[in-house]
């Protein structure tokens, strides 16, 4: 089931690879035979300030962006909610059992199967594994806890600020997907696990039910014991997380007025100095963060990664140039969203 699982997650990134990325990639080209296909593209993909004029018939409100966030605080709540109470439970990283199970595992010749009718997880690498899904979640539940508070307080969108709705739809999917393909070489275990315990507590009641013995060191000190990648990964997240915290607040400030609703200006400060699309770098910079935290060993989140990078670096190319076209006195030395590249 856990291959299942794996392989399904990766087959809807390939299949939005192919249905979305692929589109914007050949859109890229710079040629003027491919003029009236770069149209259709973007009339799919823009939102905005940048979404074709004659794709205003299918389209939503930008603000229901939100919904977005609300998805994905909810769902990534779930599973990191499942994922620490079975690691606690079933994969703990005390020192004395980290020394035993490492021990056991070698002696044992190791194992790649994951078991809930064991006490206690074996070898150590299993162990490992799960606490580093945890630690991706938490990540995740930070990044979108963030959005889904900006999302009300931050952003104030223009009336007539739309999205088309395959892009809608392309949003929704993402926050589903993309929390899940964080934890989904243990996924199936963990619902296991979970559906275990929900029978148990039917069948038996909740005074026959045992209650795990659960404290905050339990929940916190393996957190404490992951590897270098996770630190590094972690440093990288939060610069991402903390500079897309910044550009989203100085966007929010120029519409502070309700007379401003309509209005385009300028954005200064923090990376607008550098790039047009500060925050888009930041969110790449922060899923590299993840990337890099998750050992950079599963093609999953590698398909999550590239995904995230393709759809940000088109958009960002399409705002770059409509700035350029908006205002004249647009700073020369602004990038579309990599310094110095593009």
């Amino acid at each position: 089931m856990e291959l299942e699982i794996v392989w399904l997650v990766r087959a809807a990134w390939i299949t939005v690879w192919v249905v979305s990325i692929l589109p914007l990639v050949i859109a890229s080209i710079p040629t003027s035979k491919l003029n009236s296909f770069r149209e259709l593209v973007l009339s799919f993909a823009g939102r905005g300030k940048i979404l074709h004029p004659s794709s205003q018939k299918f389209t939503v409100p930008q603000k229901f962006f939100a919904h977005f966030y609300v998805i994905g605080v909810v769902w990534t709540t779930l599973l990191l909610a499942a994922t620490w109470i079975y690691a606690c439970e079933m994969a703990p990283l005390s020192s004395e059992e980290f020394q035993l199970s490492d021990i056991a595992s070698r002696l044992a010749g190791g194992s790649d199967v994951f078991s809930i009718h064991k006490s206690h997880m074996t070898p150590v690498e299993d162990r490992f594994k799960v606490w580093r899904a945890v630690f991706l979640l938490l990540l995740m539940e930070i990044h979108v806890l963030r959005r889904l508070i900006e999302s009300f307080y931050v952003f104030k969108y223009s009336p007539s600020a739309r999205m088309h709705i395959l892009g809608y739809f392309a949003g929704l999917f993402f926050y589903v997907t993309a929390p899940l393909s964080l934890c989904s070489n243990i996924a199936p275990e963990v619902a296991r696990f979970v559906g275990n315990q929900v029978a148990e507590f039917i069948a038996n009641g909740k005074s026959h039910t045992s209650a795990p013995e659960l404290s905050l060191v339990m929940f916190i000190s393996p957190l404490m014991k992951l590897g270098s990648l996770q630190l590094i990964g972690g440093a990288i997240f939060l610069r991402g997380w903390i500079h897309q915290r910044r550009c989203h607040a100085i966007l929010g400030s120029l519409r502070e007025n309700p007379s401003q609703a309509k209005e385009y200006i300028i954005p200064y400060g923090d990376w607008f100095g550098m790039v047009s699309s500060p925050h888009f770098l930041a969110e790449i910079v922060l899923y590299a963060g993840l990337l890099i935290a998750s050992g950079g060993t599963d093609i999953t989140i590698w398909l999550l990664f590239g995904f995230v990078a393709a759809n940000l670096t088109y958009a960002a190319g399409e705002t770059h140039r409509w700035y350029l076209r908006k205002f004249e006195d647009y700073p020369a030395n602004r990038h579309a969203i990599f310094p110095l590249v593009y």
